[in-house]
């Protein structure tokens, strides 16, 4: 705590002097203060002075029997409480008590009761605070001793009735304790502090205070208790068992290690032998910070696709009118989502549907046909409104905006009488389109029971996947399928045709063994480990936030401008003869002079500090930096 407001002082007093002394000076002062900075503890937070006055300036607050001699001149820590289940009538409610002041609570709640074991659960009556004739409820007791509990503090855990009036007036009796005569008879630790319900997120808040999980931990607890599907769910609990955090520190020790050579390098290279030389020394600082890079720009790669476990996949159904849409999403998600019609152009606007799809969140759209106006002989033409044009132009932005693209195609008969496959200009166009944003399509072929034994006739298929190639020919042949929506919906069908309800289902296999690969986590080709090892390392990065994924890209463009200001690629790379107006000359003569080129390496070591400040702020870990602007988002979440 001493060494790093000695720190801030050298540095702030630092850019004092450097206005009246020579700025080797100053940094050789600053320098003898880093190493308070660097040598610190990885784990370590924000020192006392930066908290916020109501939170927990020592690692955790002792217990009553403990906190006779406390400092009355630290900030008090009130005590508080919520509901930690969920609100509403029940079997049970859970009542949470964190502070100092948990003991008190339990004397005016339960008036001369034995004060409970630790972590042993005790049956009590509780008893209105103001008036102790009247009885609350029976509950189950439960008291945790600082600092090994969940928020590092003294908790008090009230397992009462769920009923709504039992919760409240408990919940309403509670501050009542500071003002009993029980209650000052108990007021060692909790002199000065004030029971008050919990905000938004404080428990978990004063558990990161206490050391007692990380702030990606706490995120990954936010994760938990939003998760809505499988895939969530096994997210949520990979990102509180990753060991993220314990990676990014690691990275911020190398750039914190690198910065002070870098300064040591600028400070006294006229003074010490360095057993490589400066051009060596940068070649070798940034050969660890490319590999560093690398490490970024792969972790923010894969926490795109962690976002898509997270907020879902975004999948549009993209077709000509009268092509099944609208029927394939009602049978995917089991209800008449879409109003199907023989008409066409049913459908104008987006119609959006949410569905747990094999444990992943699967966000359809189902939007207009793509059609053209398109003239006749005799002069007549198909006539498409405004709204529906609306609908169309809606319908191709929002197939670029998706993750996967189904190309819905239809059997439709000929004037022959024949059976035919055909794709319109819109709908080719809109599809290639995609294929060149590079988003992942899906192309179904519907209306399949039109044909007798389709699915059995090889050179029938391969004839119509012959011609979706020559439409498509980005197009991988496994990502073409051919169901019949109205089969599955028990219609008339072929009989030979609808091996499983018109082969949706193995559609829709097809679409989660999609859904696998693109959330799959990349992995480098650099790293000579087996296939599943390398998979091992990178899966923890799906869990990445978005919040935290905004500091490493921050991170990773402070990493970028010290490359470029590296000059350890030049030739020669810090010193050159000043003396000689050849050039041929100067490379072939010893080094005599050198360059000014101290200010690259201290904007260089500057880019370095930066980026481990970034690397700070996602763990809210660290010597300095703003992390107190971050709490607050994350933890009211």
């Amino acid at each position: 705590m001493l060494g790093g407001s000695y720190a801030r002082f050298i540095d702030s007093s630092c850019f004092l002097i450097s206005r009246m002394f020579n700025r080797s000076v100053v940094r050789r002062l600053s320098l003898l203060a880093r190493p308070l900075l660097v040598g610190r503890a990885p784990t370590q937070y924000l020192p006392w002075a930066s908290r916020p006055p109501t939170l927990p300036a020592r690692r955790h607050v002792s217990s009553p029997s403990a906190s006779l001699t406390r400092r009355k001149d630290l900030p008090t820590v009130d005590t508080i409480y919520a509901l930690s289940t969920a609100p509403g009538r029940a079997a049970i409610a859970i009542i949470r008590i964190s502070g100092p002041a948990c003991l008190d609570i339990y004397g005016g709640l339960c008036p001369n009761k034995a004060f409970p074991n630790p972590r042993v659960a005790s049956l009590r009556k509780l008893y209105d605070p103001t008036s102790p004739s009247t009885h609350l409820d029976r509950a189950i007791v439960l008291y945790f001793p600082a600092p090994s509990t969940v928020t590092g503090e003294d908790i008090l855990e009230l397992h009462i009735h769920g009923g709504p009036a039992i919760v409240r007036s408990v919940l309403a009796a509670i501050p009542q304790c500071s003002n009993t005569a029980q209650g000052r008879s108990r007021r060692r630790t909790a002199e000065y502090s004030h029971i008050r319900p919990a905000d938004a997120g404080e428990f978990t808040k004063r558990a990161f205070y206490n050391n007692r999980l990380s702030l990606p931990e706490a995120e990954a607890l936010g994760d938990a208790l939003a998760a809505e599907t499988e895939q969530q769910r096994r997210l949520a609990v990979l990102g509180a068992e990753s060991g993220l955090s314990e990676r990014y520190e690691s990275w911020r020790e190398l750039l914190l290690h690198a910065r002070g050579e870098l300064e040591a390098l600028i400070d006294f290279s006229e003074d010490q032998h360095f057993d490589e030389s400066p051009a060596e020394f940068m070649a070798s600082v940034a050969e660890q910070v490319s590999a560093l890079q690398r490490q970024l720009k792969l972790h923010i790669a894969n926490a795109t696709r962690g976002e898509l476990l997270r907020q879902g996949i975004r999948v549009a159904l993209l077709g000509a009118p009268n092509a099944g849409k609208s029927s394939l999403l009602n049978r995917i998600v089991g209800r008449e989502a879409a109003i199907v019609s023989a008409e066409e152009g049913t459908t104008r606007d987006i119609v959006d549907v949410s569905v747990d799809l094999g444990g992943w969140l699967v966000r359809f759209g189902d939007m207009a046909g793509l059609r053209t106006m398109v003239a006749s002989a005799a002069g007549s033409a198909t006539i498409i409104g405004e709204i529906e044009k609306e609908g169309i132009r809606r319908a191709r932005a929002r197939a670029l905006q998706s993750d996967v693209v189904i190309v819905l195609l239809s059997l439709e008969p000929n004037v022959d009488g024949t059976i035919g496959l055909s794709m319109n200009d819109e709908v080719r166009d809109a599809a290639s389109e995609c294929l060149s944003a590079g988003k992942t399509l899906v192309v179904a072929v519907n209306k399949a029971d039109l044909i007798p034994d389709l699915l059995a006739s090889q050179s029938t298929k391969a004839a119509m996947q012959r011609y979706i190639y020559n439409a498509l020919p980005d197009i991988p042949k496994e990502n073409i399928h051919f169901m019949s929506c109205k089969s599955a919906a028990g219609g008339s069908a072929t009989q030979n045709f609808s091996p499983n309800e018109g082969n949706i289902p193995s559609f829709l296999h097809l679409l989660t063994e999609t859904f696998t690969t693109l959330t799959a986590a990349l992995t480098s080709p650099e790293n000579a480990i087996s296939p599943a090892d390398a998979q091992a390392y990178w899966l923890p990065s799906l869990t990445i936030t978005d919040r935290q994924r905004a500091y490493l890209a921050a991170c990773l463009a402070h990493l970028e401008d010290f490359l470029s200001e590296c000059p350890a690629a030049a030739t020669p790379p810090l010193y050159h003869s000043s003396d000689s107006e050849n050039i041929n000359d100067s490379l072939s003569q010893p080094v005599d002079t050198q360059v000014e080129v101290e200010v690259d390496i201290v904007t260089a070591a500057e880019h370095l500090r930066h980026a481990a400040l970034c690397l700070a702020k996602i763990t809210g870990r660290g010597e300095g930096g703003d992390v107190e602007d971050v709490l607050s988002v994350v933890f009211e979440k």
